[in-house]
């Protein structure tokens, strides 16, 4: 796998000039030439990039789905993310590219909270599409972090990661409304999600295939598990783990309420490897042990 170690690096299979910051650019995107080198067709790289990018060529293959590139769409890659790109002759268009190296963020609070921004873990398909208002705002915003990059002093970190902090939770909010606005779509999705939750243990398949988890019902829905956990709490203000447990929970107080089957067994039909782990997720969402509950129903 080719990795493509700086920011120095990048500008120059861009044909770019040295960057004004050796750790964090603004790049031109009709300013660019990719080089048809090797290094595309498998790379990753030690930085993260946010893509505003409008009427480009060529695609782009992110994990195991390929993108074509539209307008005013905003994609985002973190460090170490397997990528490739598929083009003869690229031709970028307009558009901008901001990439930071993760260093750059030492020290900062941002290190810590980069982790929330879940979109940097979407795949390409389930980029942000954009206003023309929301993408004026972040164009604002990237001119600013790119004025900044030509004063390195002491307080330069401190106002690019401010602007970039700003930037991310631009897309949070643009993000929010992408889900709220495809209504249609999103309405199927949420359908096909509670058809999967119910079908996987109407069918047995927790005893068969173990305990679901998220990305098994990620990829059954070829989404990428952030996004769609992202969906789920902007539509039903749960993610994709508390919608799993409160299936669980809900089955397991069927099964101790309706049959005579103990605890261990209870626990392996919903997919648990061990009796105990099942009885310590049940307590901490009943408040109540299984026997204690099913006692309970009994008396009542």
């Amino acid at each position: 796998m080719n990795i493509i170690p700086s920011i120095s690096a990048f500008h120059r299979l861009l044909s770019l000039p040295e960057p004004k910051h050796p750790q964090v650019s603004v790049i031109n995107l009709s300013e660019s030439i990719f080089l048809d080198d090797e290094i595309w067709k498998g790379f990753t790289n030690r930085f993260y990039c946010v893509a505003l990018k409008r009427d480009a060529t060529g695609k782009m293959k992110y994990g195991q789905q390929h993108y074509d590139y539209d307008k005013g769409v905003l994609s985002f890659t973190a460090p170490n993310q397997v990528q490739y790109l598929d083009f003869h002759n690229m031709e970028c268009g307009a558009g901008h590219l901001l990439i930071f190296h993760e260093d750059f963020m030492l020290s900062h609070p941002l290190a810590e909270t980069i982790s929330n921004f879940g979109f940097f873990s979407y795949a390409v398909n389930e980029a942000l599409h954009l206003s023309e208002d929301e993408e004026n705002d972040l164009i604002e915003i990237l001119h600013k972090i790119d004025k900044e990059c030509q004063h390195i002093d002491r307080h330069t970190q401190e106002i690019i990661l401010s602007q970039i902090d700003l930037l991310l939770n631009y897309s949070n909010r643009f993000y929010e409304r992408q889900f709220i606005t495809r209504k249609n779509s999103n309405h199927q999705l949420l359908a096909k999600f509670e058809k999967f939750l119910n079908d996987y243990f109407d069918q047995d398949k927790p005893a068969e295939k173990g305990l679901l988890t998220v990305h098994i019902i990620a990829e059954a829905m070829n989404l990428s598990p952030n996004y769609l956990s992202d969906l789920l709490r902007i539509h039903t203000g749960q993610n994709t783990q508390q919608h799993i447990h409160e299936k669980l929970i809900s089955r397991a107080k069927e099964k101790l309420s309706n049959t005579q089957l103990s605890v261990s067994e209870i626990a392996y039909i919903l997919g648990f490897e061990h009796a105990q782990s099942f009885s310590t997720l049940f307590k901490k969402k009943t408040q109540m042990a299984p026997l204690e509950f099913r006692a309970k129903f009994k008396f009542n």
